[in-house]
């Protein structure tokens, strides 16, 4: 056995040992939120004693379904174990255009996933005690709170500009793309006025807004050192337009993959041998990505489109067998990161119709 391999038989038993624990947590009636115990009295076997594996999980557990998140009260997440019975969550939005958007409430779980991440960024692209830029949406969402973490964690303050995606989706939804496109350049030009009068060193924002900024400006000339990008498809094509064009092969490009519901997942650094194809690895334990079949939900063959699956396993969320709105190829573990990862990711159904994904 090589030293991957001894590294993946390490990290699937840190997994399994995970799994025991979260799976204890959110079962006990001392600890556990009202939906899991309210469930579990349904079931005709008791997850406490028969999942001791992930296996076990994959095997016994059905689909998360998101109509919970967008269905029911946000208290009956809470856990009962301290400290989450006493101290008041906070209430954040994920996904959907129009109707009611997905809620998960939490407390400390991107402090934790953010904090972790930032051990994998370089100071020279990334410097500490200095200021960074987000161009995203604030309000509801927890991406706003995460970043601004992740920049304090590193000694550093950061500016925000709000971006609204439902807006944006709904004015390409309906055709109206003069509008949209107005509001993006509205958009645009509040980060540049941020960038002209104040002095940044990183920036977060999506591919789309991203190539709108450096329309205006090379992103050297503004001093950008690093750049964080996410929310939109970047297939291989477009990344090396990011990282050769925008970048000019001198900022710092990280690529990210996260949502509410998971957290962040760090990509592996770009080499020459991965051709700008992106892959993407999960916070595990934490959480867990597959990818799978959609019909079988048996796991693809490596180098082989499926279904993006996520499973959130932490104190203050169990989410087991999610299927995401997105689909990625199958990639190898690495050292590091000793699990599947998940590689050009899109949206689901990409290939067969036209997707709407607006600037994020």
């Amino acid at each position: 056995m090589n030293t991957l391999e001894q590294s993946v038989q390490d990290a699937k038993q840190v997994l399994d040992n995970h799994v025991r624990e979260i799976i204890h947590w959110h079962f006990s009636t001392e600890t556990g939120c009202q939906f899991w115990l309210d469930w579990a009295a349904k079931q005709d076997w008791n997850p406490s004693e028969e999942v001791q594996s992930f296996e076990d999980l994959d095997a016994r557990f059905p689909d998360f379904q998101d109509e919970y998140l967008r269905d029911l009260q946000p208290e009956v997440w809470r856990p009962k174990g301290e400290p989450y019975n006493t101290r008041p969550f906070s209430i954040f939005e994920t996904g959907g255009t129009t109707g009611m958007p997905k809620q998960r409430i939490g407390w400390d779980d991107y402090k934790i996933d953010y904090s972790a991440f930032s051990e994998t960024l370089n100071d020279a692209h990334f410097p500490r005690d200095h200021y960074w830029l987000m161009i995203g949406p604030t309000g509801p969402r927890r991406l706003r709170l995460a970043i601004e973490h992740l920049a304090n964690v590193r000694g550093c303050s950061c500016y925000f500009v709000d971006l609204d995606p439902r807006w944006v989706k709904r004015l390409i939804k309906n055709k109206q793309f003069d509008q949209a496109k107005a509001y993006m350049e509205h958009v645009i030009d509040q980060a540049h006025t941020i960038l002209k009068n104040r002095k940044v060193s990183a920036l977060f924002t999506t591919p789309k807004l991203l190539e709108a900024l450096a329309d205006r400006a090379s992103l050297v000339d503004m001093g950008i050192k690093g750049v964080f990008c996410g929310g939109t498809t970047m297939d291989p094509q477009y990344t090396r337009f990011i990282v050769e064009e925008i970048c000019e092969n001198e900022v710092g490009f990280v690529p990210t993959y996260g949502n509410t519901l998971m957290g962040l997942a760090r990509h592996k650094p770009l080499s020459p041998e991965d051709n700008y194809s992106i892959t993407y690895y999960a916070p595990q334990p934490r959480a867990v990505l597959r990818v799978i079949d959609d019909k079988t939900d048996a796991p693809v063959d490596y180098e082989t489109w499926g279904r993006v699956q996520l499973t959130t396993l932490t104190k203050e969320f169990f989410m087991p067998k999610f299927k995401e709105r997105d689909e990625a190829i199958r990639r190898r573990p690495i050292e590091g990161s000793p699990w599947d990862g998940v590689a050009e990711v899109r949206p689901f159904g990409a290939m067969e119709k036209k997707i709407v994904e607006g600037v994020y």
